[in-house]
């Protein structure tokens, strides 16, 4: 899979939904002004003469002014939603009634799955997402978001009870394409713009529960509001079935595409085929009883709700298209879905798992963005498994995640470290003690696979403690007057992983379509790479040389220090609007510079740095190893 190219087709997807949503927009206000006028007419005697010429004779303003209505009704509705929304997949997860999984949960089926969700996370190269689950017994499951940043996975009761960990995979790896391919932004969206369209009929119910009186259907007038609310609520079912129309036309090309990409993914087919074969076979399938369901229907591993004209306006393909797309050879027979007996941890879906690319030319770095493979899960588990096991479940609690992050940050000389220790919370102070000893020995490597298996607890604080937590973090980092390398990566993870969660979404405007205006940011971005191999002066121009020549730009290297990183933060605030297809020349570029004479540990860790602030997520084992 394209990583670039799928957030291009993302774009253009929202702009052909854009389209689909005026066109039925126009629908729905020819509709209503028709109805409006012939109720109208039909309330006077000479409308019931001459309904036509009645129809002829009203102003022009009349039409407009019941335009208007409808506009506002529909864009009032639409940004209302969005605006509930803002918070990303959090809030769709609630709005399901689902619950978080605790990161710390010690239930085997719960554990079992955020395993797989933190191996493909960090495969990935991005930020472990919170896990929610509903408790329902349809085996089903969505991602949701408007980025990696925000992301949520949520999966039903059914999924957890009755999918093996090879199955799981499939799942989660189906899901996990729709965010980095951004179907997971354009979902939401299309809930937004679609509730719009479906407020219509929300006006006619109103109208109808507003002419209940006796007195007010003994005259004309009550007649006429009564008229008007159920031809309202006939557009609004019409305004349905458009919504249903657009959510299909929008989603089932996906799903098969989410499918190969699970496949590429984890190398089995059989994972996620056994998945839906066990959706075919089980009395629940795929089925959720939430009065919700039918707003994300289209977000959902599998058809979530039934229709009518369900053939037609399904969101998903049928389950026998999907498995032969995956099994050619599938002889039709369904699997029972059963509960799993045993629920083990242990990754044993791993099996097989080899035949990563090697990063040996900065186009198969590129290549790697936003495309993790087999290799990468092995690699994932290989870090996740290395980690000292203390560590880890520290990170899984909030205090023991903020204690993690500190012991990072703190000096290890007497000199500052008593006064840094005093301005820290107690309830903190009593995991340091036992989470410092772990962090011994570990690489820049280890520890940020630990920021990042940390941000789902700390996700967990509430908002004061969130803030409270930022400004310890910055408050150590200065600590020294001066951000090292490590320091300025470890922020920029854990801004991109807690800063949408608790503040909200906010996903950067394509500014630029070409390096036309960023040139100076772009000689920037690469020197600051360069600089970080800490070569000789020859070898520094050298790897510039190669970088300026893989984004084919005349540029000039920065050799002077970029002292705490602010005109490196400056360029990038710039080239994060970036068109999609513009970005795998930076990157290019990017890796050109560190490859060139060997990549040192430092050229890594800001390549990491730099890909995820580009919304560009590396997979481990491709993030250009020492």
């Amino acid at each position: 899979m394209d990583f670039f190219a799928a957030q291009d087709r993302a774009r253009r997807k929202t702009f052909q939904l854009v389209l689909l949503f005026a066109i039925a927009i126009v629908g729905l206000i020819v509709a209503t002004n028709l109805l409006v006028g012939v109720v109208v007419a039909l309330s006077t005697t000479a409308g019931l003469v001459d309904p036509g010429a009645m129809l002829r004779s009203q102003p022009t303003q009349t039409w407009v002014v019941i335009s208007l209505g409808v506009l506002i009704c529909i864009g009032g509705a639409s940004l209302y939603k969005y605006l509930a929304l803002r918070s990303g997949g959090r809030a769709i997860a609630e709005m399901l009634g689902a619950r978080q999984i605790a990161p710390g949960t010690q239930a085997l089926d719960e554990r079992r799955l955020l395993n797989v969700i933190e191996e493909m996370s960090i495969a990935s190269g991005v930020h472990v997402p919170a896990v929610y689950r509903i408790d329902e017994d349809g085996i089903n499951a969505f991602a949701a978001g408007f980025g990696t940043d925000d992301a949520v996975v949520c999966v039903t009761k059914g999924t957890l009870e009755r999918l093996n960990r090879e199955e799981l995979q499939g799942v989660i790896g189906h899901e996990f394409s729709h965010v980095l391919n951004g179907d997971s932004r354009l979902n939401l969206r299309l809930i937004a713009l679609l509730n719009g369209i479906l407020f219509i009929g929300l006006v006619g119910r109103i109208l109808l529960r507003s002419n209940t009186t006796g007195s007010s259907r003994r005259n004309s007038g009550g007649a006429a509001v009564l008229a008007l609310g159920v031809g309202l609520i006939a557009i609004g079912a019409a305004g349905t079935l458009c919504g249903n129309l657009i959510k299909a036309a929008v989603s089932r090309q996906r799903e098969f595409l989410a499918d190969a990409a699970s496949v590429q993914f984890t190398r089995n087919p059989h994972g996620i085929a056994n998945a839906l074969k066990k959706i075919g076979g089980s009395t629940n399938g795929s089925m959720l009883a939430n009065a919700h369901a039918h707003e994300a229907s289209h977000m959902f591993f599998s058809q979530a709700v039934k229709l009518f004209f369900g053939s037609m306006m399904a969101t998903h393909p049928p389950l026998p298209e999907r498995i032969r797309a995956i099994e050619p050879s599938w002889d039709g027979q369904y699997i029972a879905g059963t509960p799993i007996v045993e629920m083990s941890d242990t990754p044993d879906g791993a099996a097989g798992f080899v035949d990563g690319v090697p990063a040996d030319a900065p186009s198969n770095v590129v290549a790697a963005v936003g495309n993790p493979t087999t290799a990468s899960i092995a690699r994932a588990q290989g870090l996740i498994a290395g980690l000292p096991p203390h560590s880890v479940e520290a990170a899984r609690d909030p205090w023991g995640a903020c204690a993690l992050v500190y012991a990072m940050l703190l000096p290890q000389s007497d000199a500052g470290r008593r006064r840094l220790l005093e301005m820290l919370e107690p309830h903190v102070l009593a995991h340091l003690d036992d989470v410092e000893p772990t962090l011994v020995g570990l690489d820049d490597t280890q520890r940020l696979t630990l920021v990042a298996l940390a941000c789902p607890a700390l996700m967990t604080l509430s908002h004061p403690q969130y803030e409270r937590f930022v400004a310890d973090v910055v408050a150590l980092i200065r600590a020294d007057r001066r951000i090292d390398l490590f320091e300025w990566v470890m922020h920029r993870v854990l801004l991109k992983s807690l800063k949408p969660h608790f503040e909200g979404a906010h996903s950067p405007a394509v500014r630029y379509r070409d390096f036309a205006a960023l040139q100076g940011q772009v000689a920037e971005t690469l020197s600051a790479i360069v600089r970080a191999g800490g070569h000789s002066s020859d070898a520094q121009q050298r790897a510039f040389a190669a970088g300026a020549a893989a984004v084919e730009l005349d540029l000039q290297f920065a050799p002077s220090d970029d002292v705490n990183f602010n005109r490196l933060n400056d360029a990038l605030r710039e080239l994060r609007g970036l068109h999609p297809l513009a970005k795998p020349r930076l990157i290019k570029g990017c890796a050109a510079c560190a490859l060139t004479d060997g990549v040192s540990p430092s050229e890594r860790a800001l390549l990491i740095g730099i890909a995820a602030t580009l919304d560009c997520p590396l997979p481990p084992d491709l993030a250009l190893p020492a």
